[in-house]
């Protein structure tokens, strides 16, 4: 094993992850109010999101979405890996993850954009717009759950602590195994 280390996860990217995690834990512990905290907070979340889209077109190599984001085949063939246990280790979000990180962005947004929806005139009072709300809110809780046992999943294969690498922004180089 090597103890060399690459940089895979920006500062931005970092602070991202784990202000989104500390914002969504503030969302739902304010569900029921205060109200106003509730509400500033999904609007700190709208703006991380709208930044972290901007992130993933100009940011560097591994935040940008061409560098993770696949499509269906792609993501259905390293779930099958996974399973058969010959799955790739990325340095990047593996096909799985990056679609669990298009998943994950796209339900906050819509949970933030439902929020702010009900605060307007068209839907203020709007018991179908609150409904949708709460779902999406819900479906982040299920994705997050997802996407904590994928990382803990791919920690266990690869040998490697995911999580502690959201932290410090570095993980091992590639072996010449994992270019297969």
């Amino acid at each position: 094993m090597t103890t060399e280390r690459v940089r895979v996860w920006d500062g931005f990217v970092r602070l991202f992850h784990w202000s989104l995690v500390a914002l969504i834990a503030g969302v739902w512990l304010t569900a029921e109010g205060p109200k106003i905290v509730h509400e500033r907070l999904g609007y700190v979340i709208a703006g991380l999101i709208a930044a972290r889209v901007i992130w993933g077109l100009i940011g560097p190599r591994h935040a940008r979405f061409a560098d993770f984001v696949r499509g269906p085949r792609p993501v259905l063939a390293h779930l099958r890996d996974l399973r058969a246990g010959r799955e790739r280790r990325y340095l990047g979000h593996n096909p799985a993850g990056g679609a669990m990180i298009v998943a994950l962005l796209l339900t906050v947004a819509g949970t933030a954009l439902t929020g702010w929806l009900q605060t307007t005139d068209a839907f203020w009072g709007s018991s179908t717009m609150e409904e949708v709300h709460e779902v999406l809110a819900t479906l982040i809780l299920v994705l997050a759950g997802l996407h904590v046992a994928g990382v803990l999943v791919e920690s266990l294969r690869h040998h490697e602590n995911l999580v502690l690498s959201m932290l410090t922004g570095t993980k091992r180089p590639l072996s010449e195994k994992d270019r297969e």
